[in-house]
């Protein structure tokens, strides 16, 4: 494989990525490629998929693990602030911030 080019599998039912800086759409490209800080904390690695990528059929989209489960991967946070820091940590809502290109 050329240098720079990695293959990631996701579901077949996951939507397209989309252009960078478009709101994201659960595609799950750029954390199966490689975990964002917290995912790396959570994976314990830099590179590959995130331990807490989670696939949602009911809504046809990849779901970061820690803010659809808190309670499951930071058991140790209070519940009433699970949510808003693990939005913050993994910038959910902010847009696509991957510049890949999905084939």
């Amino acid at each position: 494989m050329p240098p720079g080019v990695h293959t990631v599998h996701l579901h077949a039912r996951a939507p397209a990525k989309p252009p960078t800086g478009l709101a994201c759409n659960g595609c799950g490209v750029c954390c199966a490629l490689e975990p964002c800080p917290l995912g790396m904390w959570l994976s314990r690695r830099r590179c590959g998929a995130c331990v807490a990528l989670a696939w949602s059929g009911e809504e046809r989209r990849y779901r970061c693990g820690a803010l659809a489960e808190p309670a499951r991967w930071l058991p140790w946070l209070p519940r009433a602030w699970a949510p808003r820091l693990v939005r913050r940590w993994i910038a959910a809502g902010v847009a696509c911030d991957a510049d890949l290109e999905a084939g």
